[in-house]
């Protein structure tokens, strides 16, 4: 520790117990340290801090007004000491997070790749589910943060990131693939691939703003099996616009007559009592 900042613990704590030795019992000094380290302070400065008698110390004027400033350094050490002993900790950690399979695909590489520019020895693991799995893992502890829709749980701190539009999805040779954008009446014209698992999905809240009932053939929380079924001819659906950039399926995505989309975020319980990688790691979510 820096001798000056050593000197300015005792002054401060001096005061703050009324004597040299209670001061010297809680910073780990002799009596003796204690006075020294004040006599040279007031040496330094020219001035007298401390009247000493035999019932304790007390302040001069002049302590009075440098009391607080003192105070003040000797806080700001303290932080300064926090931030450093965390940043060491940042040298290794665990950063848990749960997420969308759309997130993990095309936000998640990049978020990370930033990050370890700067944090290369933080380990990641991610676990894969829908809306009502993250909230449960978050709200477990089993996940760090979660990346889910908006809005989630109350007791949640959030950040919002971005509106993904929701998106009719079509075979290559459908008879309406031409159409700029696609009925949400003709949804309910031949099977519907329905990407739903727990908690209730977009779709389903779009065919019930619609008043409309379509014919449902297969549920799953599994983009991929969607597209690869769409592809095949089997039926039509509805996908957010994120998990379609990239996909190496023989599928048409549409925009709907009747806009509809979904807003991403990142959930935990609490910001401030996260840990300082996962609070690091939230200021890197702009390279998504």
């Amino acid at each position: 520790m820096d001798m000056n900042i050593q000197k300015y613990m005792a002054f401060v704590k001096t005061v703050e117990y009324g004597s040299f030795t209670k001061a010297a019992e809680r910073l780990n000094y002799s009596q003796s340290g204690i006075s020294r380290m004040i006599n040279d302070l007031e040496k330094e400065w020219k001035l007298v801090l401390l009247e000493r008698g035999k019932f304790g110390v007390k302040l001069t004027s002049d302590g009075m007004k440098l009391l607080p400033h003192a105070e003040n350094v000797c806080r700001e050490y303290e932080k300064l000491q926090m931030e450093v002993n965390e940043l060491n900790g940042l040298q290794s950690g665990l950063i848990r997070i749960g997420t969308l399979s759309s997130v993990a695909a095309h936000w998640l590489p990049n978020i990370i790749r930033e990050f370890q520019k700067a944090y290369p020895n933080i380990d990641y693991e991610l676990l894969l589910g829908d809306y009502t799995e993250i909230e449960e893992w978050i709200l477990d502890g089993c996940v760090d943060c979660g990346f889910l829709r908006l809005p989630t749980c109350p007791e949640f701190e959030t950040i919002f990131l971005e509106q993904d539009r929701l998106l009719a999805i079509l075979p290559e040779q459908h008879p309406l693939a031409h159409l700029e954008k696609f009925p949400v009446v003709a949804l309910c014209d031949e099977p519907f691939m329905l990407l739903e698992k727990g908690a209730k999905a977009e779709v389903s809240e779009i065919f019930e703003r619609c008043n409309l009932t379509p014919k449902v053939h297969f549920t799953t929380w599994d983009d991929y099996a969607i597209m690869s079924m769409v592809e095949s001819g089997l039926g039509i659906s509805i996908l957010p616009e994120l998990i379609l950039k990239r996909v190496p399926y023989g599928i048409i995505a549409k925009e709907l007559d009747v806009p509809a989309y979904r807003n991403i975020g990142i959930a935990l319980r609490s910001k401030k009592k996260a840990s300082l990688s996962v609070k690091r790691f939230l200021d890197y979510l702009q390279y998504r």
